[in-house]
């Protein structure tokens, strides 16, 4: 008769092995602990290192097109088929408004974009200047940036008053003219206490608290960009209401669609230019319950500064401001925060608007506004993550390490540089295949052509590549299948290059060129 097997015999055997599975899971989990802990933060970086040949070539190609764009007598000109233009602006107001910049193609002086532009310019030579210095493009930044702000001195001739644009916007886009042979009358544009415009008076105090900063080493000049924006942001915070709604012809090209974030990032840029603590009170007090959307990430740019706010207030928490207690301003570092983990590809919060290269994508026109303004802010972050010794962020329990947030931003600046589907840079001058057609009049009418505001609409239409190349132009970018019409000058969407874009790439490849930490503080 035969013997019946045990069950009870396996069944123990079962639990023998559960039991040494979980002791192993156990184990492999606390060392993957351990390991996680003892890893702690990156080293702190010193001095700039040797520069990335790749970042560095481009960023000295980058910084030429502020010299393209610039108006007035031009001082030192290094572009040889610019000169003298727009002498005579501002002269039936008897303000000297001849300097500033160009904007984009064309030669209006908006007033919202410039400022912008000379926030963000100075923002990356205070942080990256030593990196700059180390591949000869800190004093060419300097002196780009002081271009802006004659202009915006001048463009303030009394306190409650700012000249916010130059030129008439239909008139200007009626003529395709060299800007040395412009006819057209340029009217002047302000806003006042009737007719407000917070943010841009907002967005100048800030360019000038900023630049302040920069130009520090000149008492006499930095003194009076700090007069001139303390007086700017009285005035906006005081007189409030929408640029664009007080004067309505100017929504068609730059319309605003609010004011508090400027208010918030020109008291942040205040704050750090004076360290009065009532601006601080400000960003982190009932204003910012108000304006700052706390917890909610955005997208900088020139219309919404946010993002940028937040990341520049999270620079006091990173690098140990006696202040960094204030529960406002931790609010601010979280939602930078959640910026950056937007941004991280793998991140379980991350954004899903890019292309399938990778791009960010948030607006068709000028589409690379965003990804590149998105990736200079990332480098920031990683740079006060390092400087700070912060080891990590968390993305809804996951971890991320600086150098994430740098690969990011690396590739950013690698899709603009190239290394994207249709193996092009959108970087004018930069490697052997960019845009030949930019949408710039200047670069499209041979010098020696002599043009009036409507016998030169056949360069704009001519089926030749620019006679003068647009150096440095950042152009608008792919459409969201990624690619470019790269024949057509008049294709204005992708081809035509702005000021802010600019700025916004120089400070990205300023914080790549080499790696540093940046500045401990601004003064």
């Amino acid at each position: 008769m035969g013997v019946k097997p045990s069950s009870r015999g396996c069944f123990g055997w079962f639990i023998v092995a559960v039991i040494l599975a979980l002791i192993v899971g156990a184990i492999v989990y606390t060392v993957k602990k351990k390991s996680e802990k003892s890893e702690g933060p990156a080293p702190i970086p010193g001095p700039p290192g040797a520069p990335d040949k790749k970042y560095a070539d481009a960023l000295k190609i980058a910084t030429q097109f502020f010299d393209i764009q610039k108006s007035g007598k031009l001082v030192d000109n290094k572009i040889s088929w610019r000169g003298d233009s727009a002498l005579r602006d501002g002269s039936q107001a008897k303000l000297d408004l001849s300097k500033g910049m160009y904007d984009a193609g064309d030669h209006m002086k908006f007033g919202l974009p410039m400022a912008f532009t000379a926030t963000v310019l100075s923002w990356a030579i205070l942080e990256y200047g030593d990196q700059m210095n180390v591949v000869n493009q800190l004093e060419p930044a300097k002196d780009s940036l002081k271009w802006i702000t004659d202009y915006l001195i001048n463009a303030h001739p009394e306190a409650n008053v700012l000249y916010i644009q130059v030129g008439d916007p239909d008139t200007d886009h009626g003529c395709w003219d060299r800007p040395e042979d412009m006819t057209e009358k340029r009217p002047l544009t302000q806003v006042n206490t009737s007719f407000p415009g917070t943010d841009v008076a907002a967005e100048t105090a800030a360019a000038m608290a900023s630049a302040s900063l920069v130009f520090k080493s000149d008492s006499t000049y930095s003194s009076t960009l700090l007069r001139h924006a303390k007086e700017l942001f009285t005035f906006a915070d005081k007189y409030r209401g929408l640029y664009s709604e007080s004067i309505p012809e100017v929504a068609t090209y730059y319309n605003s669609t609010g004011y508090g974030d400027e208010l918030l990032w020109a008291a942040s840029w205040l704050y750090h230019a004076t360290g009065d603590k009532s601006y601080l009170q400000y960003v982190t007090g009932q204003s910012g319950k108000l304006f700052a959307q706390w917890g909610s990430p955005t997208w900088f740019s020139w219309d919404n500064k946010l993002a940028g706010a937040q990341v520049l207030l999270s620079r006091l928490t990173f690098l140990g401001n006696k202040d960094t207690s204030n529960s406002g301003l931790q609010m601010y570092t979280k939602t930078a925060e959640a910026v950056m983990c937007g941004l991280i590809p793998d991140s379980p919060t991350a954004t899903k608007s890019r292309t399938d290269g990778g791009l960010i994508w948030v607006s068709q026109w000028n589409a690379l506004q965003h990804p590149v303004a998105s990736a200079f802010l990332a480098a920031l972050y990683s740079d006060y993550m390092l400087s700070s010794g912060t080891a990590k962020i968390s993305c809804n329990g996951d971890s991320y390490k600086p150098s994430d947030l740098r690969k990011f931003a690396k590739s950013q600046a690698d899709y603009v540089l190239g290394n994207n589907p249709m193996k092009m840079s959108y970087l004018v001058g930069y490697g052997d295949k960019y845009p030949q057609y930019v949408h710039h009049r200047g670069a499209s009418i041979p010098t020696d052509a002599t043009t009036r505001c409507k016998d030169g609409w056949k360069w704009l239409e001519s089926k030749e590549p620019n006679p003068n190349e647009a150096t440095g132009a950042l152009v608008g970018g792919p459409f969201l299948n990624e690619t470019f019409i790269s024949n057509d000058r008049n294709n204005s969407m992708q081809a035509e290059p702005s000021t802010y874009n600019s700025a916004l790439i120089v400070g990205l490849l300023s914080g790549l060129v080499t790696t540093s930490s940046v500045v401990q503080s601004f003064t």
